[in-house]
């Protein structure tokens, strides 16, 4: 049985993305990205993950809409979203952190301060 930690990073920066998913494979996890929220979505549909690391402003689908896709399949997937545009957004994030516990991050932000969110 593979008790290794899942992740799934969804960010249009794809510099950003590969960063992340190095730092969360140096921790143990097995991790996947992607670079839009319909591919993340259409990524964590096919196998899904414990934990999705999202941006919110991208293409396709944006990092809410694919959560709330996301969450038709699994409600208790966890959840950090990154942005630089956060107040845009600040009613539904507010409704991701009340309901599911969700974890917010403002870009740019250090590693250790995502590892925090995600509690390593």
């Amino acid at each position: 049985m593979n008790s290794m930690r899942t992740a799934l990073v969804v960010d249009d920066n794809e510099e950003l993305a590969a960063l992340i998913a190095t730092m969360l494979r140096r921790k143990g996890f097995e991790v996947r990205t992607a670079n839009n929220g319909l591919h993340g979505y259409s990524s964590y549909f096919r196998d899904p993950t414990d934990i999705v690391i999202t941006d919110i402003q991208m293409p396709e689908l944006d990092g809410v809409e694919m959560m709330r896709c996301i969450r038709g399949v699994n409600p208790k997937v966890q959840a950090v979203y990154m942005s630089g545009a956060i107040a845009k957004y600040q009613e539904a994030l507010d409704r991701e952190t009340s309901q599911f516990a969700a974890k917010v991050i403002n870009k740019p932000f250090s590693g250790d301060a995502l590892m925090d969110q995600i509690g390593l």
